[in-house]
């Protein structure tokens, strides 16, 4: 029997992105069809333009979204329990910044090749929302894809490479022109789609139309 093929699109600086998988993974395990689901991670920036530098979270909220000090505190505040919820740990700081993500998708793009993405992917929401670092650091990044048994070698290679973000570049467009504008969005066998974190009961059912058609 094929597998349903699960893609996840998605940016490892998007606090919705784990919540809404933690999500998924829960329904899967729900429903035991660990063996039948196939995931693969796409790539989406929500700021492909962002300097090297970065910009302090707060800021890039009032700036992007407009919020103000008060909603921003309480995003925090709302997220940090919906994490609890799903076991995973938001530890916002005051000086925190939003980041280039290009390069932690390259390397994301290389974790596939290795079946080790879904580790990366975890990996990188860790690194950026529970333990202070940064994502666009390339030095931060090697050390996190050694951590997970990447060859150090070859993964600075990909980052070197300026055809290895030109690909994710490319992946990007596809996945916009197949309609695709916000994250976390969940594919199903390239054909169903839902956007957003979503309930377990939510993907639940996703799954068992997928796995009955």
């Amino acid at each position: 029997m094929s597998k349903v093929k699960i893609d996840i699109v998605s940016d490892v600086v998007c606090p919705w992105c784990i919540i809404g998988y933690r999500n998924l993974e829960k329904a899967i395990e729900e429903l035991g069809v660990q063996d039948q689901v196939e995931i693969e991670w796409q790539p989406f920036e929500l700021n492909p333009d962002m300097p090297a530098e970065g910009e302090v979270l707060s800021a890039h909220s009032a700036r992007k979204y407009g919020s103000t000090p008060e909603s921003s505190a309480q995003f925090r505040v709302e997220m940090t329990a919906r994490g609890k919820e799903v076991g995973f740990d938001f530890d916002y700081f005051p000086e925190m910044k939003i980041v280039n993500t290009r390069d932690a998708h390259v390397l994301l793009e290389y974790a596939k090749e290795c079946d080790l993405q879904t580790e990366m992917k975890l990996r990188f929401f860790s690194a950026f929302f529970t333990e202070h670092k940064d994502v666009s650091d390339r030095d931060v990044l090697l050390k996190e894809a050694e951590a997970i048994g990447l060859d150090v070698n070859e993964a600075k290679a990909r980052l070197e490479n300026t055809s290895s973000a030109r690909h994710i570049q490319q992946i990007e467009s596809q996945w916009q022109q197949m309609g695709i504008s916000s994250v976390p969005t969940v594919v199903v066998n390239r054909r169903n789609a839902i956007a957003g974190a979503h309930p377990v009961e939510s993907f639940k059912q996703l799954l068992e139309s997928a796995l009955t058609s």
